[in-house]
This record gives C-alpha cells, structure tokens and sequence, in this order.
C-alpha cells in the first residue's frame, strides 16, 4: 500500500532511489553512476550537508557535536526528499532519524547497500575523514554500528550484496533489484 501524502499517494516508479547502508560500502560513487544510468540527478547527503552549514563533516563534528550534525542531517534530508525524484546517497546514519526514516518510507525506494564488514574497514582506512572512526579501529566501530543500524537497513525496500566486484557489478545489480521492485508495483492493468 502507497503511503498518503498531502498530494496523494507517489507511485513507486516516481520516487526517490536512497541508497543506505554503512560507510564505506560505495553509496556515493555507485549513486552517481546510477543516477547517470537511471538519467536522474544525484544527491550525496554529505555534501549537501557540508554546502548548507558551509563546514565539513569532521569540522561540524568538532566544533558543534553529532547531535548538530544529526539534526542538520535531518534538515537537508527533508529538503531532498520532499525535492525532485533522484538518486540520493544517505548519509550512514540518516536513517536512525524517525522522521526522516518515514520520509524515506513515504517518498522513496529504499536500497541497502550491504557489504562484508571486514571488506568495509578496508575501504574506510584509505581516508581519515570519517569523526566516527577517528581514533578507532575500523574493524570494532564498524561492527558496533553494524549491530544498531542493521536492523534498521534491513527494513529497506531491497537490499543488495555489494561487497565483491567492481562499482558497476553494483550499479547493475540495484538496476536489476530496482526493475523487479517496479514491475511488482506496477498497477494492475483493467480491460
């Protein structure tokens, strides 16, 4: 059943793709290549968030806290999905937000991007610009993340296994996960 908005209720087909899941585990690198591929416009959470409080992520962390983070989050979140259809990369924790966990619900198809946490810390440890990592081993937070967040990830609308292979393997299995979604939602004909 299509959640009611103000306007009614938005077909599947119409609604934002959110990427979700983990850092790490490719949401902004493969979202741009499936939104070229979808031919919609790209979001990343991150740095809408940086361009509307005019710092990055680490200096919001450092000198206004997570809290402020999160509730910044919550703001561009907002804006983006009440926006344009388009292809959004969440920010990792976005969707703990309850409000901004019902929008996604309400006004996208969800996808979990869901990687091998071993292969996650891999990939987060070739930059130091993650505040939650900062001082940790990947490996541990990851984990610790993994075991708050997933139940929440797996409330997506698809879920798909992204850890091996190269980005475009991933951009093709969404594809793949996205038309099977599309076609089950398709209304039912009438002659």
């Amino acid at each position: 059943m299509e959640a009611a908005t103000s306007a009614g209720p938005i077909p599947v087909r119409s609604r934002t793709i959110a990427l979700v899941g983990l850092m790490g585990v490719g949401k902004s690198t493969v979202g741009r290549r499936l939104a070229k591929r979808l031919g919609l416009p790209f979001a990343d959470g991150d740095i809408e968030i940086e361009s509307a409080a005019a710092m990055t992520v680490s200096d919001i962390f450092a000198e206004l806290g997570e809290s402020e983070f999160r509730a910044g989050e919550a703001r561009v979140m907002k804006r983006l999905l009440e926006g344009p259809r388009m292809v959004l990369a969440t920010g990792g924790g976005a969707i703990l937000n309850p409000e901004t966990r019902d929008l996604l619900r309400d006004r996208a198809v969800t996808v979990w991007m869901r990687a091998d946490l071993e292969t996650v810390a891999q990939r987060v440890q070739r930059r130091d610009t993650r505040p939650l990592l900062r001082g940790r081993d990947p490996l541990t937070a990851l984990t610790a993340m993994a075991e708050v967040r997933y139940p929440v990830y797996a409330t997506a609308d698809l879920t798909v296994d992204v850890t091996g292979g190269a980005h475009a393997q991933a951009v093709e299995a969404i594809v793949e996960a996205l038309e099977a979604h599309f076609a089950a939602h398709e209304p039912e004909v009438r002659a």
